[in-house]
């Protein structure tokens, strides 16, 4: 099924919104995919994806980001698997994978979706996300950062979806949530992406969209012009989302079918 749903989007696939929201209707073309297909235990394919190691990213986070297959690997049924556990290492008391596509594949413009299942608990905090391949030559966050989704583990239903650049940076990013009224994030896998272009960025879960966001929202400058690099992570701990509890059950782990990056057909 899932060879048979990439051959079909790598076609041509048309995506479009309401016109009563203002969208324009788009058609997309696949440019770039990983559906981690392979062995229960092999490390993502590294074609595609490297690794940040270290910890407290800028965020006060609790854990080690590591390359071990303990944290990061496939499951064998076709997903990745983000492993955040308890245990001491490096001077951390927990571990976890933070993998990115830096100096591998970058784009600017396009759709942006991965399909995941998230991890639950006080103090998970999974995302998937996007930052400015410019990063080591002009800093963060005049490079922009764009959090198609971030979700607090002990809010289960509710997700959110963010930008950050030069004057609305961290606490005062632009963003919006995007609940669930009667199911959980945990539970089942959805797909979040983003559409963007040259002045704005639209963010969806599902085919829903909850936010649009232009140069016009945003307090300061307008950073979403050149390619960014992709982004999966899943921290433990940090400003966003405080501290593990008892309630907090480890190992937790976000498991990721697949990301895929379209471009616009002209």
């Amino acid at each position: 099924m899932k060879y048979l749903l990439a051959f079909l989007m790598i076609t041509l696939l048309a995506l479009s919104c309401s016109d009563d929201n203002g969208i324009k209707n788009t058609t997309w073309q696949l440019v770039w995919e990983d559906n981690f297909d392979g062995e229960q235990g092999q490390l993502p394919n590294p074609e595609n994806w490297t690794y940040d190691v270290g910890t407290d990213w800028g965020n006060a986070q609790l854990e080690y980001d590591t390359d071990r297959a303990d944290n990061v690997q496939l499951d064998g049924q076709g997903n990745l698997a983000i492993i955040a556990r308890r245990e001491n290492f490096a001077g951390s008391s927990f571990t976890s994978g933070r993998i990115k596509t830096q100096g591998l594949f970058d784009q600017a413009y396009g759709r942006f979706e991965a399909r995941i299942l998230m991890p639950y608990g006080p103090g998970i905090w999974p995302a998937f996300w996007l930052l400015g391949s410019d990063i080591d030559e002009v800093n963060w966050p005049q490079c922009g950062e764009i959090d198609i989704m971030e979700y607090r583990g002990q809010e289960p239903n509710i997700i959110h979806g963010s930008v950050h650049g030069p004057g609305y940076s961290g606490g005062n990013a632009i963003t919006k949530s995007y609940g669930l009224q009667k199911a959980r994030f945990d539970t089942d896998f959805y797909i979040y992406a983003i559409e963007w272009g040259g002045d704005y960025i639209d963010f969806f879960v599902n085919d829903d969209l909850y936010q649009r966001i232009t140069p016009e929202d945003v307090t300061g400058e307008w950073v979403y012009d050149h390619p960014f690099f992709i982004i999966l992570n899943v921290a433990v701990g940090g400003n966003y989302v405080g501290f593990p509890t008892d309630q907090t059950v480890f190992p937790q782990t976000m498991l990721v079918d697949y990301v895929r990056v379209y471009s616009a057909v002209e």
